[in-house]
């Protein structure tokens, strides 16, 4: 069967389209490998030698030693000590296979009238969860600097459990929270316009 120039022509743009789109998909996976490494929230207290005495990152809170050892752990333990760090490196771990798979993967979801691609619904699922991952990192940040009587961003004074004194404390935002915003944001969109680059197969 002889095929035309037009069908040729049409099939190398597919492709290309598509190598397109994976490289933008791992520049966005780099990207939020990236947002992942960088600190989220820093905290500095007046009183203690040095800056950023405690850091916030995905996985826990890095806290300095003279900190620990004066305010009320409470204050920047995550929820479920022991455990929660150990998940947030599993749900990194899933997040990078099924950005990998959904590279290759041509299946497809078929429930009732839907019928979409499995690598659009992880890179869906992975960019959505990380933008939530984000602004539940906030909430709970919030809610655990409110419970202390601190917070959570800007200037306040924390109680030191010993003495009763109370210490100035200027907390703030960094860069790297905004940067794994727009991670898991670029990461929704490049699933949501996954089709103009790869188009399905006609049968």
């Amino acid at each position: 069967m002889v095929q035309t120039d037009a069908a040729i022509t049409t099939r190398g743009g597919a492709g290309v389209g598509v190598w397109i789109f994976r490289v933008l998909l791992v520049a966005g996976a780099a990207f939020m490998l990236y947002s992942w490494f960088q600190p989220w929230w820093s905290a500095d207290i007046a009183v203690i030698p040095g800056t950023s005495d405690m850091v916030l990152h995905p996985w826990g809170a890095d806290v300095a030693g003279t900190v620990r050892a004066n305010i009320d752990e409470t204050a920047f333990e995550m929820p479920f000590p022991g455990l929660f760090a150990g998940f947030m490196w599993v749900y990194l771990g899933v997040c990078m296979l099924a950005l990998a798979v959904s590279l290759f993967w041509k299946g497809r979801l078929h429930l009732g009238r839907i019928n979409v691609s499995w690598a659009m619904v992880f890179i869906l699922l992975v960019g959505l969860s990380y933008a939530a991952a984000v602004g539940l990192a906030f909430g709970i940040g919030t809610l655990k600097a409110g419970a202390s009587g601190a917070n959570f961003i800007g200037k306040s004074n924390v109680l030191e459990p010993g003495s009763g004194a109370k210490l100035k404390m200027v907390s703030q935002l960094l860069v790297g929270y905004w940067l794994a915003l727009g991670a898991g944001g670029a990461l929704t969109l490049l699933g949501l316009i996954r089709f103009l680059f790869v188009r399905q197969p006609k049968g």
